[in-house]
């Protein structure tokens, strides 16, 4: 459950956030993905998406999340058409709660996909150099975040396995089900064999 979804639900439930992942923890939740997170800048968000939830209400959720014991991990989609200064912004926000909190235990970047989307045609997509760059500025400004994944749904198998040498400790999962950018015209598949190949072919050890 992302950040929108758990607001969503404390919204219809007519409770806290707090006391929504509380009830979710004691049924058995124990971690929150960092989606939805798109960039945490308002302006980006009304632009590309205007009916999720606000930069504060993420926050609020992870920091909520931690502070109850649940561990979350961070993300950033970029190449919306924002700017280099929003992007930055996006990892400030992400560094100071990692400061606060300690609760963040991977930071996921990766790339926005346009196809079958309300933007498709209207942006400048990202490409793999501007991906592994900004992954690599990732791996510097977050260095108090202990691990970076790199998107091989997103990038595809080689840019994937590039960006474990561009800091990059992480090449995420083999997606058993994945159906958020394959809507948008990405298709790229792996398996556990596939995976732990590119990562020994890489000098590394899966």
């Amino acid at each position: 459950l992302s950040a929108p979804e758990i607001v969503n639900i404390a919204n219809v439930s007519g409770i806290s956030i707090k006391e929504t992942l509380e009830r979710l923890r004691d049924s058995g939740l124990d971690s929150l993905p960092g989606g939805g997170a798109e960039i945490l800048d308002n302006e980006v968000r009304h632009r590309i998406a205007r009916l999720k939830s606000s930069v504060d209400d993420w926050i609020t959720v992870h920091r909520t999340a931690h502070a109850v014991g649940l561990r979350s991990t961070a993300t950033m989609m970029f190449g919306t058409g924002e700017t280099i200064e929003q992007r930055m912004n996006h990892f400030v926000i992400v560094r100071q709660m990692q400061e606060e909190t300690g609760g963040f235990t991977a930071f996921i970047p990766w790339t926005f996909q346009d196809e079958n989307t309300a933007l498709d045609g209207t942006v400048e997509v990202s490409t793999g150099h501007d991906y592994l760059r900004t992954l690599a500025l990732s791996r510097l400004f977050l260095d108090n975040v202990q691990h970076l994944q790199s998107s091989w749904v997103t990038q595809g198998k080689k840019i994937g396995q590039a960006g474990l040498a561009f800091g990059a400790d992480d090449m995420g999962s083999i997606m058993i089900e994945e159906n958020v950018v394959s809507a948008a015209g990405t298709h790229h598949k792996m398996t556990q064999d596939a995976m732990e190949h590119l990562i020994r072919a890489a000098g590394y050890e899966p």
